[in-house]
């Protein structure tokens, strides 16, 4: 038969290592005061990927659009405010939905309150109605929008 070590003596396993000071501390009934942050750093890392991996989902708007085909330069992101027409008529502003005109009224008052810039950008599909958009547009500067512009597709 083999000879086992007893239980207690540790420090011959890990001699040599950082854990030759926990198995010291394990024999000697003192707390272990060192703190393994790998773990820690593991998981947070798994959440960076995670919320890198869902914040462009969560920036989605309600409906998909076919924009406009334009001449135009990026604009640079700033406290906006986005407001969607649908070729059928669907009206949504940032990614809620409204079924009509009397609906997104009162949200997009709201919204202007809360806004620094009042910059509202209109997608509005290609294939929308025209009196749609001017009636939007007249709504939203009567109610504040300092700047509004139209959301287009690069020409390539």
């Amino acid at each position: 038969m083999r000879h086992v070590p007893p239980l207690t003596d540790y420090s011959s396993l890990f001699a040599g290592s950082s854990l030759n000071n926990m198995a010291q501390a394990l024999d000697q009934d003192e707390p272990i005061v060192g703190i393994n942050v790998t773990p820690l750093v593991d998981v947070c890392l798994v959440l960076v990927i995670i919320f890198m991996v869902t914040a462009p989902l969560l920036s989605e708007p309600a409906f998909n659009v076919k924009l406009p085909v334009a001449r135009t330069q990026e604009g640079e992101e700033k406290d906006k405010i986005v407001i969607s027409i649908s070729a059928d008529g669907r009206l949504a502003l940032n990614e809620k939905e409204f079924k009509g005109l009397n609906e997104v009224s009162p949200e997009l008052e709201k919204a202007l309150l809360k806004s620094r810039s009042k910059l509202v950008i209109f997608r509005a599909d290609s294939d929308a109605t025209h009196g749609m958009l001017t009636d939007l547009m007249y709504k939203a500067k009567d109610m504040g929008a300092m700047n509004m512009t139209i959301a287009t597709e690069q020409k390539k």
